[in-house]
């Protein structure tokens, strides 16, 4: 809760003559010896007794309440360590609070409160601290370290505090500590951005891959939560090594823990997920390679008894690591270690000569100990059995019998880890279940941890089953999967009326006639669920289309008597008439993957997709190959997906750990290069992972320096200052004629205030495996803010040349009694490792009327934005002249140039269209809006040969206009024309032009899109789109505004509307599509896609490849 108004009075001794009359009448009670402003506070109670607050400056203070029976004898108010600037705060429980913050990491901080004695108050508090810091794995707790946390939390410090005066008589302490156990990152409010060079860049790389060399370093936060952003849309790996390897197909590493027989007992007790791969298993064309992972990766396919003499389709590990599963086209082979332990051969049952099963092989392999599902060319599938007592494994007889009619398309097996195995709370006897785990492990002695295994099976109609193993009882089926229906209920209805089974067979018979021409069917299917206490599994499916869909599950209860229809209807049903096996209360609901993992599926690949990985740098989930391979990372049960683009299509994937790459991975790319690979250190449980570098300081604007690959950043950091300083009218005060009660000031007029010292700091970015360098900085006076920062090229007049510099614009703070000033400054930067104070050496400096809000280079010249003037500079390496000027209305916020073309926003009177005439040294204006609007930032958008002006304002829209001086209502050139208009929802502070991609369907090169940034940590695009496109998705989104249901009633249109304030507005063209809600069209079902595609005059192929293009022009970064 916000803390406007307190009724528990504090009174510090630098308040004014009000609180002495106020401190007079409250004489009897004690006065505080702690200064602290409780406005912007916020507070929530931890207990009964004490209320926690949190002030604007982020400290933490108790207030307990001294009781005496029912009588509270007073307040006491004790400071603690200071965290986050929170917005809000709220108790989670009886041991948990949160922390929301808008300018820094969200955090969920755990509490504990206890009586102790003084002399036991610092041995207590390290117990507890330690015992709650063992719960959370290390790995865990560094993902989840937060940067924004002060350094009293940070590296698992606890904030620990005390109450001085014990409630009642009671002679021992209250005690509380805080440990932080969990974060939200937050990268708002962006203030300001830049692109720049990763440090593992790739220079030769062209086309898409050459995007993921760069990454967005924006300023984020305020204070002491203040902090760098590196922002990367695609993952680029840290690379190890790479060898060029020709016509690999496959690669797998596998355990063998009876290698580490003869170790040491400390060995053995090495945590699964620590232990490291014994060998990689290289399928090629005709042959198999297999090498030791161990220090080096060293070939061993010679002294091996792998199958070696042709392709191998899957390999993996049985019986707890201690064998290794490889699977070719014809056999099974079980090996311990290096050596072969047993050969199955893989034949059809009752083969038919005539249908040609007797040259069925191996198509898919699914491995999950001690069972392997294979999947055979004629659409069969056999299931091999292991026994964990001997280590052998045979083919089980009791496998589905083939369907020529419906083969099955893909198929794949699901462990259901746990003592608990979660899909066994969705069947309808769970309670039988549990009763009867809990007899066996009574009986037997032995702990059911191993949870349950199932079968999932599709089929080329585009059915789905899920059977149990080994029994294959069907548990769970859905009807017509391919149609990416939004919720997944069973379907299996034996004992329904012959009415509701036939309205269910016209359903089917119906969907297949609109589906009939699109061929779909299900190329790759697979189930998992990752590790953790809450985990439900994701269900995910690659069509032949390229779509993928994913599920995620969750556990629904329903009416007993009741079964859900297609249609929606219900009907009654007897519980007793079906089977009480099935999972009835299991439901799937489909979650949104972005349409840029959309590939063709080739004919005839046969290669796995999705890989699982359990861990890698830390992180879990399953990684997608192909032409535009993917990672789905799993953090708190919410998918993120983070493409890697930087190397093309990858063929193979596997996770690889050994002393020299540790939680590692290996792939191999269509160009024949094996690269082995660690993830960099980000954090990606967010939609563009991220990485915060804290700079304890507010950060203002950042600039790129291309050419030494540094960056320049505006810092203000507080420092205090003596009163004489902060205020020196003070100072000049008669204090003859001072009253009484302004005695006060005169005696604070020796203390101290913090106030905002300004500094413009020198960052060179990261290199492979170190830490963001400040290598110098430009102080500033006092009293001077600096506003505007760049990097500029001056034609030196007198050399002729070009020079490169830094330009700094400050402004003097000193009241509204002095008039405004400011000041250049133009620096060099030079890269000078032995001597820091050789970095920045500054060339000239001048003050000038008026704050430099803005600075920008126009071919060779300087532009400054001074208060209301623009005025250009000419450098001659000594001086700069001002030869050209402009007169604004009020303030200028932004300066943009492309060729001789000035676009300049103003605080109220919004843009302005000005043209550069070196003949005669003008800036003539050209045009400009005649509306008020209160600019927060401008920005050129180039599309070919068509120029716009893009504006943001405080109502948080973006408008869009163009200058036609030919068109009758610019009014003879003078007035821009509105182009386009909408609302964002978000003030936007910033826009960054990049250059898009070209696609399938444009390959124009001189097009742009704008990268904007807004005070909430949210990043939109504003792209342009050629007209033929532009009108089909605009027909769609009218479309999807009446089909697409309305998060809580809200309108997508209206949501849109300009918002004018009340102001007179007429309203802009329609020319803006809404990405939002359009890529709401792949997640609707099949049938509903094709129904709204033929009725917008177009098809599903044709809209998904418009939207395909529009993802790939902007995959930036």
């Amino acid at each position: 809760m916000a803390i406007d108004k307190l009724q528990v009075i504090i009174l510090p001794s630098w308040l004014n003559g009000i609180s002495v009359l106020v401190t007079s009448i409250c004489s009897e009670m004690p006065r505080s010896n702690i200064d602290v402003e409780l406005d912007s506070a916020h507070a929530t109670w931890i207990s009964s007794d004490v209320a926690l607050f949190s002030t604007k400056t982020g400290n933490l203070l108790l207030l307990s309440l001294v009781y005496d029976g029912r009588t509270v004898q007073r307040l006491e108010l004790s400071k603690s360590k200071a965290s986050s600037l929170a917005s809000c705060i709220s108790t989670v429980g009886d041991a948990f609070f949160f922390l929301g913050s808008r300018l820094g990491d969200s955090l969920l901080v755990q509490f504990s409160c206890g009586l102790a004695s003084s002399s036991s108050i610092s041995r207590s508090v390290k117990d507890e601290a330690g015992e709650v810091e063992a719960e959370t794995p290390a790995a865990k707790r560094l993902r989840r370290a937060s940067s924004d946390i002060s350094q009293d939390v940070v590296s698992g410090e606890e904030l620990s505090l005390y109450n001085s005066t014990p409630n009642n008589s009671d002679s021992s302490q209250k005690a509380f500590s805080f440990a932080v156990r969990d974060s939200l990152v937050n990268v708002g409010p962006l203030k300001d951005f830049t692109s720049g060079l990763r440090s593992n860049a790739d220079l030769n790389a062209t086309g898409v891959a050459k995007q993921s060399n760069y990454e967005l370093v924006g300023c984020s936060g305020h204070g002491k939560n203040g902090s760098l952003c590196v922002l990367q849309q695609s993952i680029r790996p840290e690379q190890i090594t790479e060898v060029e390897l020709a016509g690999c197909k496959g690669i797998w590493t596998v355990y063998h823990k009876g290698s580490r027989s003869h170790a040491s007992e400390s060995a053995k007790l090495v945590p699964d997920e620590d232990e490291y791969h014994a060998y990689l298993i290289i399928s090629l064309q005709s042959r198999t390679m297999v090498l030791e992972t161990a220090d080096t990766l060293g070939e061993v396919t010679e002294s091996v008894d792998y199958f070696v003499d042709g392709c191998t389709i899957s390999a993996g590990n049985l019986f707890g690591r201690r064998r290794v599963v490889q699977v070719y086209a014809r056999g099974v082979r079980i090996l311990d270690g290096g050596y072969m332990t047993q050969e199955l051969c893989i034949e059809v049952p009752n083969a038919d000569a005539s249908s040609g099963s007797d040259n069925a092989v191996v198509s898919t392999v699914s491995i999950v100990d001690p069972y392997v599902l294979l999947k055979m060319t004629d659409g069969s599938i056999q299931l091999i059995v292991g026994d964990p007592a001997t280590c052998t494994v045979a083919i089980n007889s009791a496998t589905i019998s083939p369907s020529f009619a419906d083969p099955i398309a893909a198929c794949s097996l699901y462990h259901d880890k746990g003592p608990d195995p979660w899909l066994r709370k969705t069947s309808t006897d769970a309670w039988l279940s549990t009763g009867a785990a809990d007899d066996l492990e009574v009986t037997d002695g032995s702990p059911q941890d191993q949870g349950d295994i199932y079968c999932v099976i599709c089929r080329e109609s585009g059915r789905l089953d899920l059977f149990e193993v080994p029994s294959f009882r069907c548990v769970f089926s859905i009807d017509k999967f391919t149609s990416g229906k939004n919720i997944l209920v069973d379907t299996y209805l034996p004992d329904l009326p012959s009415d509701a089974q036939r309205t269910v067979k016209e359903e089917t018979s119906e969907g297949d006639k609109q589906e009939s021409g699109q061929n779909m069917k299900v190329i790759e299917i697979a189930m998992q669920k990752w590790s953790g206490q809450y985990g439900r599994p994701f269900l995910f499916g690659i069509l032949s289309d390229g779509t993928i869909l994913c599920y995620h599950a969750y556990f629904y209860e329903g009416q007993d008597n009741m079964v859900k229809m297609e249609g929606g209807s219900m009907v009654e049903n007897a519980v007793n008439s079906i089977s009480t096996s099935r999972l009835r209360n299991l439901r799937f609901t489909r979650v949104f993957l972005d349409s840029l993992t959309r590939e063709e599926a080739e004919a005839g690949a046969s290669g796995q997709r999705i890989v699982n990985f359990s861990n890698i740098g830390g992180y879990q989930g399953a990684f997608l190959a192909g032409t535009r391979p993917a990672w789905l990372m799993v953090c708190r049960e919410r998918l993120r997906l983070h493409p890697q683009l930087c190397d093309g299509p990858i063929v193979a994937f596997t996770p690889l750990h050994n002393i020299n790459c540790n939680h590692g991975f290996i792939y191999y790319t269509a160009q024949g290069f094996l690269k082995i690979c660690q993830l960099p250190s980000l954090n990606y449980d967010n939609d563009w992972p991220v990485k915060k570098i804290p700079l304890r300081g507010t950060p203002h604007q950042i600039t790129y320096f291309a050419e030494k690959n540094l960056y320049a950043l505006i810092v203000s950091f507080p420092v205090s200052r003596p009163v004489s300083q902060v205020l020196p009218s003070l100072v000049d005060q008669d204090n003859n004629h001072l009253t009484e009660g302004d005695n006060i000031i005169s005696e604070d007029a020796h203390k101290s205030y913090a106030v905002d010292e300004f500094e413009v700091r020198i960052l060179e970015p990261a290199k492979s495996g170190s830490q963001w360098e400040a290598r110098a900085s430009v102080p500033l006076q006092t009293s001077e803010n600096a506003i505007s920062v760049r990097i500029v090229t001056l034609l030196n007049t007198s050399t002729k040349e070009n020079e490169t510099l830094l330009a700094i614009g400050t402004a003097y703070v000193q009241g509204e009694d002095v008039a405004a000033r400011g000041r250049i400054i133009l620096a060099s930067i030079k890269q000078d490792s032995n001597n820091s104070d050789n970095w920045v050496n500054e060339v000239y400096s001048k003050e000038l009327k008026g704050a430099i809000s803005s600075l920008a280079s126009l071919q060779g010249h300087l532009l400054i934005a001074a208060g209301s003037k623009i005025i250009l500079h000419q450098w001659n390496g000594e001086e700069l002249n001002g030869f050209a000027f402009y007169d604004a209305p009020h303030y200028v916020v932004s300066l943009n140039i492309v060729k001789k073309f000035i676009l300049f926003g103003d605080i109220h009177k919004s843009i302005y269209f000005l043209n550069w005439k070196e003949e005669g040294a003008q800036l003539s204006l050209l045009a400009k809006d005649f509306g008020s609007l209160n600019c927060y930032a401008t920005e050129f958008l180039i599309d070919g040969t068509t120029l716009s002006l893009v504006v943001s304002d405080d109502q948080k829209n973006i408008q869009i206009f163009y200058y036609a001086p030919k068109s009758m209502e610019s009014w003879k050139g003078q007035k821009l024309l509105p182009r386009a208009e909408f609302h964002v929802g978000a003030h936007v502070s910033k826009f960054l032009r990049l250059q898009m991609l070209p696609t399938s369907l444009s390959d124009r090169t001189n097009r742009y899109a704008l990268l904007c940034g807004t005070l909430d940590g949210s990043i939109g695009c504003v792209a342009p789109l050629d007209e033929l496109t532009f009108r089909r998705l605009q027909t769609l989104q009218r479309k999807l505004v009446d089909v697409v249901p309305h998060v809580a009633g809200l309108n997508p249109r209206a949501f849109r509307r300009f918002r004018s304030n009340g102001n007179a507005h007429r309203p802009g063209p329609d020319n803006i599509v809404d990405c939002e809600l359009l890529r709401y069209y792949e997640m609707l079902p099949l049938d509903d896609q094709l129904e709204i595609a033929h009725q917008i005059g177009t098809t599903r192929s044709q809209i998904l490849i418009n939207l395909n293009d529009l993802n790939v022009g902007t995959s930036f970064l």
